[in-house]
């Protein structure tokens, strides 16, 4: 019955939020406006995205504390983790939206809020790493803080990457829900956050809302949190090879942009229209399509991972998929302009 009322508060919560947007948001009067470079939509939108996540994360916690469902739901201070983590990382990002951080000064309040994090609740340290393909596990020992710290920058400047067209973001991120829903990694709470995203992403599809860089950094939180939480307390815990295969296209389109940006002498944390979405919809000219195509390249790895083919394997596999979709459309693009 409680776990009942718990679904119901959160659906109507977000389903008032929804029905109600227009005139919330113009009481959170905070908007992402056009500039003509980086950022192409033709109106101010609502960077509310990324606050209405947090409101349901913290609504989320003073709910099961009142029902007294924390045993229910968690194990240990994962919730306390998330809200801690996740709220700092909100704050960066919000500030970033409206005063446009240096890309140092960014990287260093995440390292600091880690350092903080992992202080106080040490067992969110990342200690050591397990890959499905070898029999032994490997530990970091005294190096395991600084993994976890690289672990926790590259996955939100990753996801803030990966946030570069209406509705990828979230399908990517309820890719993720999905699967640890599937393995049973606290299903009750992710399926809680998939009702908000999933209001989010109607009104983001409508370019009523974006998530910003405090929502792209709250998600990257909870996505990395859980991921080294599944890691000590589930025994069907997803590998670390398996880990990357999920995150792979971010991660890898990351890279490339950070050694083609080094390359012209630029700071690899820097912003610009290079990613796999805008390659591939500068050349189709069609927002949707550029998605199904980008999590398709997401989730098709995925799904040959379950079904248990080698991680090797499909690493190769999708580093070449990816590879030769970039150069074909770098290629067309160019062979496009020599004719115009």
């Amino acid at each position: 019955m409680e776990i009942f009322f718990l679904f119901l508060i959160i659906i109507l919560f977000n389903l008032l939020i929804f029905l109600n947007f227009e005139r919330i948001s113009k009481v959170f009067f905070f908007f992402d406006k056009p500039d003509g470079k980086l950022k192409n939509h033709k109106d101010p939108v609502s960077i509310a995205g990324g606050f209405i996540i947090l409101t349901n994360l913290y609504l989320i916690f003073f709910i099961i504390k009142i029902l007294n469902l924390d045993d229910l739901i968690f194990n240990n201070n994962f919730l306390n983790i998330i809200l801690i983590l996740g709220s700092i990382f909100f704050v960066i990002g919000f500030i970033d939206d409206f005063k446009n951080l240096s890309p140092n000064i960014k990287l260093f309040l995440i390292i600091i809020t880690i350092f903080f994090v992992t202080f106080f609740f040490p067992e969110i340290k990342l200690e050591s790493i397990k890959i499905s393909f070898l029999k032994n596990h490997y530990s970091f020992g005294s190096l395991s803080f600084i993994f976890t710290l690289l672990s926790f920058a590259l996955l939100a400047n990753a996801i803030n990457m990966f946030d570069g067209i209406n509705l990828q973001l979230i399908c990517f991120t309820l890719f993720i829900f999905v699967i640890f829903i599937s393995k049973g990694f606290l299903p009750i709470f992710f399926i809680l956050l998939s009702i908000s995203l999933i209001f989010i992403g109607i009104l983001n599809y409508q370019s009523k809302v974006f998530i910003g860089d405090g929502g792209c950094y709250l998600i990257s939180s909870i996505i990395g949190a859980t991921f080294i939480y599944q890691y000590k307390i589930f025994s069907n815990f997803l590998y670390g090879d398996q880990i990357f295969i999920i995150l792979f296209i971010p991660a890898i389109d990351m890279l490339r942009l950070f050694i083609v940006r080094i390359i012209k002498k630029k700071h690899p944390f820097k912003g610009d229209l290079n990613h796999l979405h805008h390659i591939v919809d500068s050349f189709i000219k069609n927002k949707n399509l550029t998605i199904l195509i980008t999590l398709s390249l997401c989730i098709f790895p995925t799904l040959l991972m379950f079904l248990k083919l080698k991680t090797y394997f499909i690493l190769i596999l999708n580093l070449i998929l990816y590879l030769g979709l970039i150069s074909f459309f770098v290629i067309k693009k160019k062979k496009y302009k020599s004719f115009e």
